[in-house]
């Protein structure tokens, strides 16, 4: 199935950020992407072909389990307007980001208005406040704002120059969950950035006894004596647990629905190595205070972690998985990262990859991670680019099957 993805997919890089309203509830998402010669694809003029990439995989969401489609914001500079080469994309799902540039002319100005009547909506990315600007207000459905470029006092300027035009204002570069709250106090109602991917510091902070039964799992899955009895006796003092067992064996997750006769049953049929990713899920998933998105961020990342490794035909790539799934876990749980390892029962290898992604499964970490931030320069280049982005995409649809399983 790679493969063939390799052979229809072309050299476009793509990867996308969420976009979040004040409840941290997903809105869309900016797609980040990049050719060869760095310009705009030409795939991106073909609405068959793309629509079919974005819409089935960069644009889909989730919410109460249930899968969604959310607008994609695509990046254009004011030349790729003019010359008419804006994709031919639907409409109702897609926000172009109008780039920057040095002066804003007559004819972007018609060009945008003339296409909004028409129902293409348009972004103004890095609004500084110049007055240059204000001619594209009337056209721009949201207006972009750097906040690591401006002081608070410039920023609350700048809100309050723009919110008579009734435009969504976007955060971008949203860093900290303290950046995250002052921006809602300034007026903002979109916020874009790695906020969500950063710990609070909770000092003191441990797991909750909510979570000791599965950190018992966890220890009897990591001795090389456990049997499916072994792990069933643990399980069965859980009915959450049990439950989402059974379930996650008949859901889209696996290949081929089975008839479940018992517990054990179920856990044969997943394997106990199968067993050990899913209990590492049921650690993170439903943590409270927590949005969805962080954790399809942390699924995506191990999954990608995991093909990557199997595409380098690396030994026991559930280690890679679980590498990738946990080396977040401190935003998950607002705590520092060495505390948290300390109570969870990895080896030392696995540990070591998250804090010094220094031995071949941190190498595999730190392309995922880099790849995820559309730094694709710095990449190390393990695999050929193209395998990065079908493993992505990949692991972005089996992140929507495993939260659509895991959510009730």
């Amino acid at each position: 199935m790679i493969e063939d993805d390799l052979l229809q997919g072309g050299q476009v890089l793509m990867a996308r950020q969420p976009i979040f309203n004040k409840n941290q509830d997903v809105e869309g998402y900016s797609l980040m992407y990049r050719s060869d010669d760095g310009s705009l694809p030409e795939k991106f003029t073909d609405e068959q072909a793309t629509s079919s990439v974005i819409l089935n995989t960069y644009a889909l969401g989730s919410q109460n389990g249930e899968a969604r489609q959310l607008p994609c914001y695509i990046k254009l500079t004011e030349s790729m307007l003019l010359s008419g080469s804006i994709p031919s994309l639907p409409k109702e799902h897609f926000v172009f980001e109008l780039l920057r540039e040095d002066g804003i002319s007559k004819d972007l100005v018609k060009t945008a208005k003339e296409l909004k009547h028409q129902g293409y909506r348009f972004a103004l990315n890095h609004f500084t406040g110049d007055k240059g600007q204000t001619v594209l207000l009337d056209a721009v459905h949201t207006v972009k704002i750097d906040i690591q470029q401006h002081s608070e006092a410039e920023l609350k300027q700048m809100v309050t120059f723009v919110r008579p035009y009734h435009v969504d204002i976007l955060a971008d570069k949203v860093e900290t969950q303290e950046e995250f709250r002052r921006c809602i106090e300034l007026g903002f109602n979109l916020f874009e950035g790695y906020f969500l991917c950063r710990p609070v510091d909770i000092k003191g902070k441990t797991f909750g006894s909510s979570k000791a039964l599965i950190m018992e799992l966890l220890a009897e899955l990591n001795n090389p004596n456990a049997t499916v009895e072994s792990v069933e006796q643990i399980v069965i003092n859980d009915p959450m647990m049990a439950y989402k067992i059974l379930r996650l064996v008949n859901s889209a997750a696996f290949s081929t629905p089975k008839q479940i006769e018992s517990l054990s049953h179920a856990i044969a049929l997943i394997g106990m190595e199968q067993v050990k990713k899913w209990a590492t899920l049921f650690l993170l998933s439903g943590q409270s205070g927590k949005p969805v998105e962080l954790t399809r961020m942390m699924l995506t990342r191990g999954r990608m972690c995991e093909l990557l490794a199997e595409m380098l035909n690396y030994e026991n790539p559930i280690n890679f998985f679980i590498v990738g799934l946990l080396s977040q876990l401190d935003a998950m749980m607002d705590m520092p990262m060495t505390d948290l390892l300390d109570q969870v029962p990895l080896n030392d290898d696995i540990k070591e990859a998250i804090l010094t992604r220094s031995n071949p499964m941190g190498n595999i970490l730190h392309e995922v991670a880099t790849y995820e931030q559309g730094e694709w320069d710095q990449l190390k280049g393990l695999l050929e680019k193209p395998y990065y982005e079908v493993a992505y995409r990949h692991s972005l649809q089996w992140a929507q099957q495993v939260l659509e399983s895991l959510q009730e």
